[in-house]
């Protein structure tokens, strides 16, 4: 098989997702490498949650999952996002597979902490030999992160951590985290490269601040000693384009591994 990349979409970009994007994805496709998408769906959730008047409060960054909650993220997330996602892949002439974390028990799922979140979960595991089958069939599997545990409780699951734990368990060579920005920028200038220590210190120098800085955390910690490195693109633009890619590398430092 080629080379396999995760993308994780955010919920907020996912409505800004341009033709350059779907243009990036069919040469990436078109070169036989494997893709494989996970999203989110936050701000869909947050408007159907108030549209609903079901009450919701965010935790350290996560939200507390209730099961009034819970039902209203299955429903966005693996009912409207996901199928939003892969009809747009299908337009651009993608042959996408939309699925959730509990499908063929893709996802499993342990709760971080229940007293403070509620049915919120980390992955556990994850069933690689699944998404291998799809992508030997180059169907691009479309992610929904949900998970279940071993009685079959479901669990709300943060995008980022699902998009890295499924990185690793396929052995992914890219991960790429797709934001509303062209990538780390410092002066208005995109940063090509990095590593760990160069991002914490821009962290520190408010270089890095805001939503960027929850997104870089993600970066990090999804490197491991398979994945080496992970990229933060733009949805608004290309960001493959003759074998090129555009946007900021986080790298592990050289010789770590």
């Amino acid at each position: 098989m080629g080379k396999t990349v995760v993308i994780k979409c955010g919920g907020s970009v996912l409505s800004d997702l341009s033709s350059a994007f779907f243009t990036s994805l069919q040469a990436m496709y078109a070169q036989g490498m494997n893709i494989v998408l996970v999203h989110g769906g936050g701000p869909e959730i947050g408007q159907m949650l108030k549209r609903l008047q079901v009450h919701s409060e965010f935790v350290n960054g996560l939200r507390k999952t209730t099961k009034e909650v819970l039902d209203v993220v299955e429903m966005i997330l693996a009912g409207k996002v996901n199928k939003q996602l892969v009809a747009l892949l299908q337009q651009h002439g993608l042959p996408a597979v939309g699925i959730s974390g509990l499908d063929a028990g893709l996802l499993e799922a342990a709760p971080i902490d229940f007293m403070k979140l509620g049915y919120v979960g980390e992955v556990v595991d994850v069933n690689a030999a699944f998404i291998h089958q799809l992508l030997q069939l180059r169907y691009i599997p479309v992610i929904s992160p949900l998970g279940a545990d071993k009685n079959g409780q479901k669990y709300n699951i943060n995008a980022d951590t699902a998009a890295g734990a499924v990185a690793k368990a396929i052995k992914a060579t890219q991960l790429l985290f797709v934001t509303d920005v062209p990538g780390i920028l410092r002066d208005g200038a995109v940063v090509e490269r990095a590593t760990v220590e160069a991002i914490e210190q821009m962290i520190k120098d408010g270089v890095i601040t805001g939503g960027m800085i929850p997104k870089v955390k993600a970066a990090l910690a999804a490197l491991s000693e398979s994945l080496h490195e992970v990229m933060i693109v733009s949805g608004k633009t290309s960001f493959y384009q003759n074998g090129n890619w555009y946007g900021t590398t986080i790298q592990s430092e050289v010789g770590v591994y």
